[in-house]
């Protein structure tokens, strides 16, 4: 099972996002993300047997995640592989502090991969055609968030869909 761990943008923010993502797709092309993809990664996690993923998703139900409010209001790209996405324009130590807190705990679970240098970032297209963000309008949008989600990546013959295992905070 492929799996990582993010935040999920409430809906009112999902919608902002996906005409971001619309109007990012009409000026650069390449694969826009589905709507239902958005999404914040704090950590990739990668392949894990399924007797690895049941454990993590009891961890994930028994964190709780202090509450934070994250501000988007940078365009970024990504040379390869073509991706297009917003995040912030400076660092946000609180979300920072929970992404190196994930992986700290990660760690004695099995789980390796932390990445040497952290860029918050919502994808909003991969395999784009051109990586210019300039005219693309100014962002502004905060993100508050107090809850983080394990999500299975699946691939099959659909195409490429998430499902969530665990929410944070759960029974």
């Amino acid at each position: 099972m492929r799996l990582f761990l993010a935040l999920v943008p409430p809906p009112a923010l999902r919608a902002r996002l996906a005409e971001l993502a619309d109007l990012a797709h009409a000026r650069c092309g390449g694969r826009r993300m589905p709507d239902a993809s958005l999404h914040l990664t704090l950590a990739f996690l990668g392949e894990v047997h399924e007797a690895q993923a049941v454990a993590l998703g009891g961890w994930v139900r028994s964190l709780e995640i202090p509450p934070g409010d994250w501000r988007l209001d940078r365009w970024g790209t990504f040379q390869r592989p073509g991706i297009v996405w917003v995040g912030s324009r400076h660092p946000d130590p609180p979300l920072e502090a929970l992404q190196r807190r994930l992986w700290d705990e990660l760690a004695p679970r099995g789980i390796g991969g932390r990445p040497g240098r952290y860029i918050p970032h919502v994808t909003l297209l991969r395999r784009a055609h051109a990586l210019e963000t300039d005219g693309l309008p100014d962002i502004r949008l905060d993100w508050s968030y107090n809850q983080l989600e394990l999500i299975h990546s699946i691939t099959d013959a659909r195409g490429a869909r998430y499902a969530t295992l665990a929410r944070s905070g759960s029974p």
